[in-house]
């Protein structure tokens, strides 16, 4: 079930900042407790964007890119 904040603090009678707050120490709380996956063998990464927010503007892109390996 995929709910949002509003819709659960509706659905309880409670206050939308202390549902979000809530939430924030659940999902908080399943990601301390995960363990790191452990890769191994072949692993197959897709495509990814490095910098988001540059929409025509390849040349800005390139070059963050570039600095980003370089820094590397």
């Amino acid at each position: 079930m995929n709910l949002s904040n509003r819709q659960i603090a509706q659905e309880l009678g409670l206050n939308e900042n202390d549902v979000q707050d809530m939430t924030r120490t659940l999902r908080q709380g399943v990601v301390e407790r995960s363990d790191t996956p452990q890769l191994s063998g072949t692993v197959e990464i897709d495509e990814v964007y490095i910098v988001a927010g540059h929409k025509g503007q390849s040349q800005l892109v390139k070059k963050t890119a570039e600095l980003l390996v370089n820094d590397a």
